[in-house]
């Protein structure tokens, strides 16, 4: 339960209720990446945020499924900044294809904990017809679509070829997808080489001419 502090504004209040808010969802983050979604519980989040009581996250969170969303969501919005940042500034489609690749393998080498936290839920949190829940049409149309303008772009400026680009942007994106599956077999992959391979892969797969 939540104690209103005495001559505590309004913002401060909110300050802190976004604070509380933003610590178990990192929390939440941490223990599935170490025990599994199975085994993440509010008992176990709350251990690891140093948390009192569990009454200290119901009390922002309704169960389990919202909380779920909420660290789903923070994930998008972390992966977003990161992928925005790497790409501003960029300008040529064959800079924009290669620069998507390497940052996002980039982002995948230094956030393997909460890579391995998404994919967990991804695996796991599914409605009751075992559809999941925390990726849907909307999120993969929003992905590719984001390629296939990188793309089309390209093939108006006659740096790509003609080809489908929904068919190549979700080549591309498969084979990103998998990284953090494929780090689970190989720990020791090196991501890096990785990253390169695969720029390299997909600028010949659709650069014009030779």
């Amino acid at each position: 339960m939540q104690v209103k502090k005495s001559g505590e504004t309004s913002a401060e209040r909110s300050f802190t209720g976004a604070a509380r808010r933003a610590q178990i969802i990192a929390a939440t983050i941490e223990t599935i990446a170490e025990l599994g979604y199975g085994q993440t519980s509010f008992a176990r989040i709350a251990e690891r945020a140093g948390l009192s009581s569990t009454r200290l996250i119901s009390y922002h969170f309704a169960g389990k499924d919202e909380l779920m969303s909420a660290a789903v969501a923070e994930f998008h919005e972390h992966i977003g900044r990161f992928m925005a940042g790497r790409m501003a500034g960029v300008t040529c489609a064959r800079d924009a294809l290669r620069t998507y690749i390497t940052a996002l393998v980039a982002y995948i080498a230094d956030n393997r904990a909460r890579m391995r936290a998404m994919m967990e839920i991804f695996l796991n949190f599914r409605d009751e017809g075992g559809a999941s829940r925390s990726y849907d049409e909307g999120d993969e149309n929003e992905v590719l679509g984001h390629l296939q303008r990188i793309l089309r772009d390209g093939q108006r400026g006659g740096e790509f070829r003609d080809f489908d680009t929904f068919v190549m942007a979700a080549t591309v994106q498969r084979a990103l997808d998998g990284l953090p599956f494929l780090l689970e077999a190989r720990p020791d992959l090196d991501l890096a080489a990785c990253a390169e391979e695969l720029a390299t892969l997909f600028d010949l797969a659709t650069r014009s001419g030779p």
